[in-house]
């Protein structure tokens, strides 16, 4: 079975070692995005206009995919129009994480290690078990930004998430940021996919810097 797109930017995130989640925030909001982007180019869900809303609720015979469909069309149904990107991202980031890291785990693609922190919280961490698919990932991102376009929309998409939630040096570690960002500017502007998915995706890039936005502006009233 192939690795999901949120499995990808999941595994961009956990430190292979301390499997600890880096800039874990962007990250899950992105997780939740690559869900909702596998739907789209899975042909279950459409976004538009910054909304979303499901056009098929047939499984895709992806457990990971299947479980978030069930719950978006369940989620959309009680709504009397077609509720926002944003709105969906807001409420379900948390959720996709622990169900994304579940899947790898169950994939055999990292372990579990429950410890407890100052000897009385007791945390869960999940350093690599097996680091092939994150090796082929990193050498295919990095492949692309070197040598340029790809007519493959699941991995140009999966670059686009990284660039709206700004998560580039989680994929490329030992580049400028400003010139991987730069460069991801001209990869995603293409002529790289139907223009429906083009169109999801750029939906979906606005909503995650949004969402971001807020956060980080939440945050600096609370340490101001």
């Amino acid at each position: 079975m192939a690795v999901t797109l949120a499995e990808e930017i999941m595994l961009l995130s956990l430190d292979d070692v301390s499997g600890v989640a880096k800039e874990r925030q962007s990250a899950a909001w992105a997780v939740a995005g690559g869900i909702l982007l596998d739907l789209v180019l899975a042909g279950r869900v459409a976004v538009d206009d910054g909304r979303l809303r499901v056009t098929d609720a047939t499984p895709t015979e992806v457990p990971l995919l299947d479980e978030r469909l069930r719950r978006v069309d369940a989620w959309c149904a009680k709504k009397d129009k077609a509720p926002k990107v944003t709105e969906w991202l807001t409420k379900d980031h948390s959720k996709a994480v622990k169900a994304t890291v579940e899947s790898l785990r169950e994939r055999g693609l990292i372990r579990e290690e429950r410890q407890r922190v100052m000897g009385l919280f007791p945390v869960a961490r999940y350093p690599e078990a097996d680091g092939s698919v994150e090796r082929e990932l990193r050498a295919r991102l990095h492949a692309v930004l070197v040598t340029g376009p790809t007519h493959q929309a699941r991995t140009t998409g999966l670059l686009a998430l990284i660039h709206g939630a700004k998560l580039h040096r989680l994929a490329f570690p030992d580049l400028p940021r400003k010139e991987v960002a730069s460069r991801l500017d001209e990869l995603t502007a293409g002529q790289w996919a139907a223009e429906g998915v083009r169109r999801a995706i750029r939906d979906m890039q606005a909503a995650m810097l949004a969402v971001t936005a807020a956060t980080a502006a939440t945050a600096a009233t609370f340490t101001s």
